[in-house]
């Protein structure tokens, strides 16, 4: 069953999945690299931007990086003369994530034992989660985070099978991995702050020494510096277009100017990421939530009855912790009883709700922040047969997620812009080059790339119109029917069939019309009267329409 899940991973992001998430899972990574190393026209997000650059590139360059370089050298080498078009430039990268979505499978595989959950149920219920088989096979930087919360589980998990501690010989990759999750996403310390606390226990139960305990510690903090130090010099250089010659110049100064220079154009991107985000006013141009949003709402929608169960199993262990306060156990006697069995492995609640607890404190919650406590979970609930009398619940409610977020969700944009992209590098007759109009309104940002466009083509305009209004949209629709320069031009609508009555009142006629399905919009939802009627197809889709611009 797990190979089967496994084999569905990798074909479900082949075929390929045309839902689309958030802007985040393109404008974060594939958007920016394919600017870089293709020369394509992108858009490039303020998170990007050298005034004030708030993302790492060393994680872009290493996952849709590296995966536009190989297809570009292809196509240089004659190898694959057609290598590069809109289906590579979207599955390349997310076939490398779904590749490396594996290192969840390997780490369950190498903790189940340690915290006596039953291995295959739990393999089962990674691979069988829609998380896993939806989110981890897209270019997020919360799947990078959830598979290096996943590997530094399984470095300071130095238990052996039968309870017994070894000493733990990981320090450095620990650095490595703490530092590398912390430039990727600031948040990481949340999520790294109860394993490094664990392995700190280990490392002092384990050594009589204190001359070794501060070994270990030395050598985690040398090589948490040395990463970071790699990051900020390959930021610096990459936001600043810092080239040799001006390394050089830089060098011919004094010890105190060379110093000095090089502060001035250090870049630290996660100092910016916190300085941004730590500002209430910014995290509320990205949406506020109340605070129990990720415990009440984003956890159920995510993992379902599997959050449900922990939820209980957690008020469980604190209602047993607060009665052995109340009756004034002895500290040996009452906390190894809290860390080692009540309810399962009560250190497993611990690696879940403590990171939940401090990404609660922000305002703005989405539930993809919540996909690296996959691990923990499926180990707690595989422990003890916790999951097995709901195992129907979990595959129907794992079946309706993959098909409402693998599918539905926004799922006419990317065959959308597939099909552009084909129309839009069709032959066309040199003496009358064409010219396109493309209009996007009520969807989510269409990630320019994916139509292959390179930065010398100046015949595609996009615009991206997002939620707006009637009045704007007509405007807008009605100004570039009328004052197009280019006599062959070619103006197109792509809007969603919940609001596709709108385009009417605007005066204007269409002389092609396109339905994608299906096609979900929950910023403008479908009315259920309308859905059960004979018009339920168009509701759920999302039209391409050509403006009749002889008219």
């Amino acid at each position: 069953l797990w190979a089967l899940l496994a084999a569905l991973r990798a074909a479900w992001c082949l075929l390929p999945q045309s839902g689309y998430l958030h802007p985040d899972e393109f404008f974060q990574a594939p958007e920016v690299m394919a600017g870089d190393i293709l020369n394509l026209q992108v858009y490039y997000p303020w998170e990007f931007l050298s005034s004030f650059p708030c993302r790492t590139v060393v994680f872009p360059l290493m996952t849709s990086g590296v995966t536009y370089w190989a297809i570009k050298s292809l196509q240089q080498l004659d190898i694959c003369s057609s290598c590069i078009n809109s289906y590579t430039l979207l599955v390349s990268p997310r076939l490398l994530f779904t590749i490396l979505s594996f290192i969840l499978d390997y780490s369950v595989y190498r903790l189940a034992p340690i915290w006596e959950a039953d291995l295959w149920k739990a393999l089962v219920l990674l691979a069988g989660s829609y998380v896993t088989l939806v989110f981890y096979t897209r270019t997020f930087t919360n799947t990078l985070e959830g598979l290096l919360f996943a590997l530094l589980m399984v470095l300071v998990s130095s238990r052996k099978s039968n309870g017994s501690s070894v000493e733990p010989t990981s320090s450095p990759l620990i650095g490595v991995i703490t530092t590398a999750g912390f430039f990727n996403r600031p948040t990481f310390l949340a999520f790294a702050l109860m394993p490094l606390l664990y392995w700190a226990g280990l490392i002092v139960d384990s050594q009589k020494s204190i001359k070794t305990v501060i070994n270990h510690f030395l050598k985690l903090i040398l090589c948490s510096c040395f990463t970071a130090i790699v990051f900020i010099t390959a930021d610096t250089f990459y936001f600043t277009s810092m080239s040799l010659d001006t390394l050089y110049s830089i060098n011919k100064g004094s010890l105190f100017d060379v110093i000095a220079q090089l502060h001035e154009k250090m870049v630290v991107t996660p100092f910016n990421f916190l300085c941004y985000n730590l500002n209430p006013h910014n995290l509320a141009l990205h949406g506020s939530h109340p605070r129990v949003t990720h415990f009440t709402v984003n956890g159920v929608m995510l993992f379902g009855i599997l959050h449900i169960l922990a939820v209980g199993a957690g008020f469980k262990m604190l209602k047993k912790y607060v009665s052995q306060l109340i009756q004034v156990r002895s500290c040996y006697r009452g906390l190894p009883g809290l860390l080692v069995h009540s309810e399962g492995n009560p250190t497993l609640l611990l690696f879940y709700f403590v990171p939940l607890a401090f990404l609660s404190l922000f305002s703005h919650q989405e539930p993809r922040f919540l996909i690296p406590l996959i691990v923990p979970l499926v180990l707690f609930s595989a422990s003890q047969n916790r999951a097995v009398k709901w195992k129907h619940l979990i595959i129907i409610f794992n079946l309706l997620g993959a098909f409402l977020f693998g599918c539905l969700h926004q799922g006419g944009l990317i065959p959308c812009l597939f099909r552009l992209e084909q129309l839009i590098h069709s032959p066309a007759p040199s003496n009358h080059p064409r010219h396109y109009t493309l209009l996007f309104a009520h969807t989510y940002m269409p990630p320019r790339f994916l139509l292959h466009i390179k930065k010398t083509d100046m015949h595609v305009q996009v615009i991206d119109m997002a939620g707006s209004g009637e009045e704007t949209l007509c405007q807008t629709i009605q100004h570039q029917a009328s004052n197009s320069t280019y006599s062959n031009c070619h103006i197109f609508v792509i809007i969603p069939g919940t609001v596709r009555g709108t385009i009417t009142k605007c005066g204007i006629s269409f002389k092609n019309e396109t339905l994608i399905f299906p096609h979900l919009s929950m910023e403008d939802p479908p009315q259920m009267p309308i859905l059960s009627s004979g018009n339920w197809r168009s509701q759920l889709g999302l039209y391409i329409l050509q403006i009749h611009r002889d008219q």
